[in-house]
């Protein structure tokens, strides 16, 4: 069971990146790398929470659902409902807070394999991990960095 934490700080502010991370439209895909359009589908979005099917063609296609709640300000938790990779309850945590000059992000992903796949994967987060998602964070606030078109 891989758990990798990691922070990232950024000039992004935390209710533009909170907002990133609950906006489940089309362009989603656009601004998560880990997130093809093929394999968004959202079932149900409420005030707090979202029920959402999404993934990559990575590794020949990780597709996990996911139970999203941001009922505590600051903090956003994303647990796995069902996938062909993670068994449920495999999560990831971001707690964000505001800085003088932007925010302060932590990540906790917590990876259960359920899969031949998922633990193939495990074996990479376990060795590099920490920084591939870490990149992939800061690939995010790059790209909410950048103007609005």
């Amino acid at each position: 069971m891989p758990r990798v934490e990691f922070d990232v700080s950024s000039g992004v502010s935390p209710d533009r990146f909170l907002a990133a991370l609950t906006d489940f439209s089309p362009k989603r895909a656009e601004i998560w790398p880990n997130i093809d359009a093929q394999h968004l589908k959202i079932h149900e979005v409420g005030a707090n929470s979202a029920d959402v099917t999404e993934g990559s063609s990575i590794a020949g296609g990780v597709w996990e659902r996911n139970c999203y709640d941001w009922s505590t300000p600051g903090t956003v938790r994303v647990e796995t409902i069902e996938s062909n990779a993670w068994r449920p309850g495999s999560f990831w945590l971001y707690h964000v807070k505001p800085t003088d000059t932007g925010s302060h992000i932590h990540v906790t992903v917590d990876r259960r394999p359920a899969s031949f796949k998922g633990r193939l994967i495990a074996v990479v987060l376990v060795i590099g991990g920490r920084r591939v998602l870490r990149r992939a964070t800061e690939q995010v606030l790059q790209r909410l960095q950048q103007p609005a078109d």
